[in-house]
């Protein structure tokens, strides 16, 4: 299959059959399409446009097109169709996705939206799903799901699994409850096929069945997911009972969002924003951290200043300074990198001073061999041996330093609840940046005894 890849020329078609009213060709255009190239012709144009492909298409294919479109402009779309419209979008979705559009509409338009779905099993269970927080396995998992009884036999199980399969876009398990909708376990398809069909389920179940609680976070569903190679995980009330699944196309967004974030936050912005978003939103995201910086410097400035003599009988120690600075931020984002990393991937092993003693021997080694390269370098540069010393010897502790406090910032961030990639970011550069300034010449005022 040949990637679709959005043209100007392409664009420039589909408009000129949409002023031309060219309805049946346009429609059998779009239709041999994947929903989510679909959508990003969609993304190209306007409300009016946008909304216009939406109608023309059936609903089977654009409730998924949907989906897949930016936030902004499905809200617009959705503001220009009636309530029975959006409806009929609804019940052609699962209803983890039906719930997340339904909690994007205005809130004097959901009853109307709700009533206007004539299954109403499924009008139900999007109800269920709105009452979770979003940020929880039960406000992303869906209600699609096969499951049997454990006192069916074989051959009532197969008709009931055939039966709840019609409702289910893809079949990954087949879950076992009690007569009170407890999870049990889950069936082997091979068992099932190889078993009589007079055997009761209770006698070929698998009882060992991996499951999340509804309030658990969509991070460590992922981490579970990704541990144990799951396609699929069944969600669980407080009490155990069934209630829902989660596939792994749910999670790979979760994955996606939380990298973007970790990636926004480590690169200064404080909300989620995108490319397209208007200056002062980006402005109001960026700011806080230009702000920091700014104090940054402001701070630098002034621990400079305190070594105002020093600086006047070594000139030489200000042209260095950048290089101790620069050293500090990349050391610190370095080594918060890693533990940031080890903390996603929940495999960060030992107790926090075993990470920072293993952090502070790593940076000590790499300090020492940078430290004699600019030694040489300082000497044969200056030919004075006590400066060449003194920068070197900064150098090292300014590493050393800076390695200690990458590590820990992290690990302290997280253990008070706050998001680790924070310290990625420049506020880990700001603060290595003055510690390592303070040390840089702390320790060279003490090496030329001034």
């Amino acid at each position: 299959m040949t990637p679709f890849k959005l043209t100007d020329e392409f664009i420039a078609e589909i408009e000129l059959l949409m002023d031309s009213n060219k309805d049946s060709e346009l429609k059998s255009l779009l239709e041999e399409l994947h929903h989510a190239d679909i959508a990003e012709i969609i993304n190209e144009f306007k409300e009016e446009k946008g909304t216009y492909l939406i109608k023309l298409l059936d609903s089977e294919k654009t409730s998924d097109v949907l989906i897949e479109l930016d936030e902004d402009i499905r809200e617009a779309i959705l503001n220009n169709l009636s309530s029975k419209e959006i409806a009929e979008e609804l019940e052609e979705l699962d209803t983890d996705d039906a719930a997340d559009i339904v909690a994007e509409l205005p809130k004097e338009i959901v009853e109307e939206v709700i009533s206007e779905i004539e299954d109403r099993e499924h009008a139900k269970d999007i109800v269920d799903l709105l009452r979770y927080d979003e940020n929880s396995a039960g406000g992303l998992m869906a209600k699609e799901l096969v499951k049997v009884n454990e006192n069916w036999n074989v051959l009532t199980c197969v008709k009931e699994m055939r039966a709840q399969a019609e409702n289910v876009t893809r079949v990954h398990s087949i879950y076992v409850v009690d007569d009170d909708e407890m999870l049990i376990g889950r069936l082997s398809l091979k068992d099932l096929l190889t078993t009589s069909t007079k055997a009761p389920i209770k006698d070929v179940y698998i009882p060992k069945v991996d499951r999340v609680n509804i309030n658990e976070k969509p991070e460590e569903v992922a981490k579970i997911m990704s541990k144990y190679d799951l396609e699929a995980i069944p969600v669980v009330d407080e009490i155990g009972r069934l209630v829902g699944r989660i596939t792994i196309d749910d999670i790979v967004d979760v994955i996606k969002e939380e990298a973007e974030k970790d990636y926004q936050l480590a690169a200064g912005i404080s909300q989620d924003v995108e490319a397209d978003d208007s200056i002062w939103e980006l402005t109001q995201a960026r700011l806080p951290w230009l702000f920091l910086g700014l104090l940054g410097g402001i701070g630098a400035a002034a621990i400079m200043g305190g070594f105002e003599e020093l600086i006047s009988e070594h000139a030489i120690l200000f042209f260095f300074t950048p290089l101790i600075a620069a050293m500090a931020g990349n050391v610190g984002v370095q080594s918060s990198a890693i533990i940031v990393q080890g903390l996603a991937n929940d495999d960060l092993k030992g107790s926090i001073s075993n990470r920072l003693i293993k952090e502070m021997l790593l940076a000590t080694l790499n300090g020492l061999i940078l430290a004699i390269v600019l030694l040489f370098f300082t000497w044969i540069w200056q030919g004075n041996l006590p400066t060449a010393l003194a920068i070197s010897i900064s150098l090292v502790a300014v590493i050393i330093v800076a390695g200690i406090i990458g590590t820990f910032i992290p690990l302290f961030l997280n253990q008070r609840g706050i998001d680790p990639a924070l310290a990625t970011g420049p506020f880990i550069t700001t603060s290595n940046d003055i510690f390592g300034i303070l040390i840089y010449f702390w320790i060279a005022r003490i090496v030329l005894g001034i």
